[in-house]
């Protein structure tokens, strides 16, 4: 089973739709006990990083994230990529602190926000294809980078480290290779 974690910021709906067309059972929740019983979870997020990193505070949402973090799969999509790394400036707040990085503005010739189509950069084959962004921050990192795009500077667009992954673009949005990506992620991760 598939839970999104629902901490109160996300395109859950549309998310929720895309799992279930690749026949994965999905729930969305913030019950302890439905979020330990499941074998990916996944933190949606659209908005402000400061808003986000609020709201799952204030539901003490960060010790049960640490302690599924060890054994589940942790997939962070759009705001929820971010919110996985150390310190953001949107807000100039701590993130979770599962990968090393920092989220910064976008600062680029093109207009920003990063708005509509453009093409993923991997080594990997099964990674490379258009895929649909809506964002103004960045994750800033050299490390657990698998793909990337670019937007008159290079933006990373995913990242895995372990059992923890972040996908910066919408895969719910990203036609046929953003369903391929996500199913990717959830059974398991990119290689």
């Amino acid at each position: 089973m598939i839970a999104i974690m629902d901490y109160g910021l996300g395109n859950i709906a549309n998310l929720t739709n895309a799992i279930r067309f690749l026949g994965y059972e999905v729930e969305v929740t913030k019950d302890e006990d439905t979020l330990r019983q499941a074998d990916t979870i996944i933190l949606p997020g659209v908005g402000h990083f400061k808003d986000a990193m609020d709201r799952i505070h204030a539901q003490d949402l960060v010790p049960l994230l640490n302690e599924l973090k060890e054994t589940k799969r942790l997939v962070g999509i759009c705001l929820g990529m971010q919110l996985l790394f150390e310190h953001s400036e949107e807000g100039n707040v701590d993130g979770l602190g599962y990968l090393p990085g920092t989220v910064e503005r976008i600062i680029s010739p093109h207009p920003v926000p990063h708005l509509g189509w453009n093409a993923l950069h991997s080594t990997l084959p099964s990674l490379n294809g258009d895929v649909y962004f809506i964002h103004s921050y960045k994750a800033v990192t050299k490390e657990n980078i698998v793909a990337t795009t670019d937007y008159g500077q290079e933006v990373v667009a995913i990242v895995q480290k372990d059992n923890i992954l972040g996908i910066q673009f919408h895969p719910e949005k990203s036609g046929k290779i953003g369903l391929a990506i996500l199913n990717q992620a959830l059974q398991g991760g990119f290689e």
